[in-house]
């Protein structure tokens, strides 16, 4: 990915890489346990047949009340400090980073270029730029990009014009999407979609699906290479164990350190997982 933006295909990238486990995991109590340790705006357990997907999702893809367009695009990540002092050092440290910041601001733009294709002309704002928002195990910075939806437009349209969020593809969105295709293992599946509802009132409140876990009920006996890997089956399972499938990503840009962005995917799926290993614990204590 940072070849192509080397050689001018793209501003930035978001690739992703995927830890997969098997086990054996009550989607409830599995939500319990999310929410205890990584408490996040957006919220969610759904079932359809043998899947499960539970999340905790800081990020809004786009929400419409009324005529009012909000999305909130996220980019910029530090882990959390031991002490107030330090999560401050980290914080200062990450607004500080000069790639950082025109990360976020390219990205920001991409927001308002989204949000203006159904917005009022001249309604669209940034009501908030470039605020630290600490959750349990990671900050992020955050900014809010505002507009009054056109007339003629509705929620749907809105969700059509932001989706999917620039923030999980990178710049510009179509040709990034196909070195996305090109280089991850494994199509992306719920990862980097949206979770969310259209209301009878003609407003949506939609999640990108970040911090999230699916659970393939059964699916996990097989031959595979498990973490990091294309195939969606674990080598030595046993049958009847479930497949869970922890997903995240990074922005490559051009001064990219690809270390420190692995350590990122890392940060943001530490919520996730150790929800995982407490409820794992619980069980064992239980027996």
């Amino acid at each position: 990915a940072k070849q192509h933006v080397l050689d001018g295909d793209i501003y930035q990238g978001v690739i992703s890489r995927r830890r997969q486990l098997a086990g054996d995991i009550d989607p409830i109590s599995f939500y319990e346990s999310l929410r205890s340790v990584n408490p996040s705006p957006y919220m969610y357990l759904m079932r359809h047949d043998e899947l499960s997907i539970v999340g905790a999702s800081p990020e809004t893809l786009v929400s419409v009340e009324g005529d009012r367009i909000v999305s909130n695009p996220i980019a910029g990540t530090c882990p959390r400090g031991s002490s107030p002092v330090e999560d401050r050092r980290l914080a200062g440290e990450m607004l500080a980073d000069g790639k950082e910041r025109a990360e976020h601001t390219m990205l920001v733009d991409l927001a308002r270029n989204d949000v203006r294709r159904v917005a009022e002309p001249g309604s669209v704002e940034v009501e908030e730029f470039m605020s630290v928002l600490k959750y349990s195990h990671v900050q992020h910075i955050e900014s809010t990009v505002t507009g009054e939806l056109a007339d003629g437009d509705d929620a749907f349209d809105a969700t059509r014009a932001t989706f999917p969020a620039g923030t999980l593809t990178g710049a510009p969105k179509v040709r990034a999407m196909e070195i996305i295709d090109d280089l991850e293992a494994a199509p992306r599946g719920v990862y980097g979609g949206g979770v969310g509802y259209f209301s009878w009132s003609g407003d949506a409140d939609f999640a990108i699906v970040i911090r999230t876990a699916t659970i393939e009920h059964g699916g996990a006996a097989g031959d595979g290479a498990g973490s990091d890997s294309g195939d969606a089956k674990i080598h030595g399972a046993n049958a009847g164990d479930d497949l869970i499938t922890v997903q995240a990503g990074a922005g490559l840009v051009a001064d990219s350190d690809p270390a420190s962005e692995y350590e990122e995917t890392e940060q943001k799926m530490d919520g996730v997982l150790t929800a995982i290993e407490q409820l794992e614990a619980r069980s064992e204590d239980e027996r």
